[in-house]
């Protein structure tokens, strides 16, 4: 969902990262939907140089993607015409930058972390760039070298972890060709946020599955000659002729090498990052609503379904048997303390559906419902804070029903008091957080009845909305204290004492520590 204030926080993202001039285009793109660099240039009134160069740095930060149709020319001709597309989802995922390099950091080592840092501030790196970076760090950082060949070698290692654990993926064609949407579609390639099997795709989902490159060759270093990049046999070596055809098929961009040379661009894989704050935004709601059982459980069994779900996308994990289940429970040392029947109670706690398999009983967690559970717990929460109890359980009772319900009865349900029950239903309706509907009775006399709903659908959209215009306040001022701390700092005859400097010192924890749970809340609306 793109709303009004989402494109104005994304705006503002782009602005505070690349200046005016490049969010400016971004904008255009952003609202108007993709647009040819002509269009760009009459509607930006930016010179030619400016939109391209802007185009550049939104496509270098993963920002844009470049696509081509064929449209009718003036003589009848089919003619190729390029487009660009604003991501705003990999817009957003700036903001989220210190998560995913928290995560590298947590699972694997140092080495790769700073390999990661690199492709967070360029965006996209060649192999040979990341070495280029990792010797003059070695240099700068008075590091004992001991030869380019070793820190070459060091850093495929590094480069080769992230790969295996798919924080790192090899870069969408720059600019594929994009079929009418009436055609059939016969390629195997991901799409980028593919939903349940059946939806129809949007043309941003189309033209990033076009541009997406094969499975066989995201995650690994093997070129489009069937020789690996470093000179190493790994899995992907073993690969079949045909397949080796199919890689030769690959668009590989040429931007920083000769064509004489294929070049191979590399980039983050916001995918996997958002996949691995899904389950821990799901582990947390479990702790926080079941117990610490239930949640180590949950993480059991996300950790043994990982390498299935991150090839096929789906709501519901791989079927697990009990066994499995406890042996990964029994990996984690607080897990070790669960006995069998405790971890089957936990499975019932969460819902698990079983089933028989055979001789074994296998259960599979839906992580739907838990998504579903704490979007309506952060939504309650919102209504608690801003409109007080009673509001909150005439809002938890109507979104519970799922139905109509008249104003009387909801009084009588949750014990308000009949007169205070309209004015507190009418303040939500006004707010946009309940569904009103009007039934008029005529008999005798005509009477009216205010019947009321919470519409899910509608009310995420609205509280998507409002969590991004609170996200766009919480970084205008974010950035404000920030240009106050300079100018203390620059201005030495100013207020400068203690006092100011920790109150500037602690708006700014208070305000990133502020934006990071916001954020956790958009993730949770939008891309879980």
């Amino acid at each position: 969902m793109v709303t009004q204030y989402g494109i104005k926080f994304a705006v503002h993202l782009i602005t505070s990262h690349f200046g005016n001039l490049v969010s400016k285009v971004c904008e255009n793109l952003l609202r108007r939907g993709p647009l040819t660099l002509q269009l760009l240039i009459r509607f930006t009134e930016l010179t030619p140089l400016q939109v391209k160069n802007s185009l550049l740095i939104l496509i270098q930060h993963n920002c844009v993607q470049a696509f081509s149709t064929e449209h009718i020319g003036a003589g009848g001709n089919e003619v190729k015409v390029t487009q660009y597309l604003a991501l705003f989802d990999n817009i957003l995922h700036r903001l989220r930058f210190p998560k995913f390099l928290a995560i590298v950091s947590q699972e694997l080592d140092k080495d790769c972390e700073e390999i990661f840092e690199g492709l967070i501030q360029h965006g996209r790196l060649t192999l040979e760039q990341i070495s280029d970076r990792a010797e003059s760090s070695a240099k700068t950082g008075g590091k004992p070298s001991s030869g380019g060949p070793a820190v070459r070698d060091a850093v495929r290692e590094s480069f080769h972890k992230l790969l295996n654990s798919r924080f790192v993926e090899r870069c969408p064609a720059p600019e594929p060709f994009l079929e009418p949407p009436s055609e059939p579609k016969s390629s195997n390639k991901r799409g980028a946020k593919s939903k349940l099997a059946g939806a129809s795709e949007t043309e941003e989902q189309r033209i990033l599955a076009s541009a997406a490159p094969i499975e066989a060759l995201r995650f690994s270093l093997l070129t489009t000659s069937g020789t690996d990049l470093d000179a190493e046999k790994d899995g992907a070596a073993g690969s079949s002729v045909g397949e080796k055809r199919k890689h030769a098929a690959v668009d590989s961009d040429e931007e920083f090498g000769s064509k004489d040379k294929e070049v191979v661009l590399w980039r983050v894989n916001f995918e996997e990052f958002i996949r691995c704050l899904r389950h821990k935004a799901c582990i947390e709601n479990v702790r926080a609503r079941l117990d610490d059982g239930a949640a180590i459980v949950l993480k059991a069994m996300l950790d043994a379904t990982r390498s299935a779900e991150q090839k096929v996308k789906t709501e519901t994990s791989v079927p697990l048997s009990m066994n499995t289940i406890f042996e990964e429970v029994m990996k984690n040392e607080a897990g070790r303390s669960l006995t069998l029947d405790r971890v089957r109670a936990s499975l019932i706690h969460l819902g698990c559906p079983s089933a028989m398999r055979g001789t074994d009983e296998t259960y599979s967690i839906d992580l739907k419902k838990i998504i579903e559970l704490a979007q309506n717990e952060e939504v309650e929460s919102i209504v608690l804070k801003r409109y007080g109890r009673d509001a909150y359980r005439m809002f938890r009772l109507l979104s519970k029903a799922g139905q109509l319900l008249e104003t009387d009865k909801i009084a009588d349900m949750t014990f308000v008091e009949k007169k205070e029950t309209p004015n507190i239903l009418y303040k939500l309706w006004q707010d946009e957080y309940l569904h009103m509907e009007k039934l008029v009775v005529s008999s005798a006399r005509q009477f009216s009845f205010m019947l009321w709903k919470v519409n899910k659908p509608i009310l995420w959209e609205h509280v998507l909305d409002e969590m991004y215009h609170a996200a766009l306040n919480l970084n205008q001022r974010l950035i404000y204290e920030q240009e106050q701390k300079e100018l203390y700092a620059i201005q030495p005859g100013t207020r400068t004492g203690s006092t100011e400097k920790d109150r500037l010192r602690n708006a700014k924890i208070y305000l990133q520590s502020s934006l990071v749970k916001l954020d956790d809340a958009l993730m949770l609306f939008h891309d879980f």
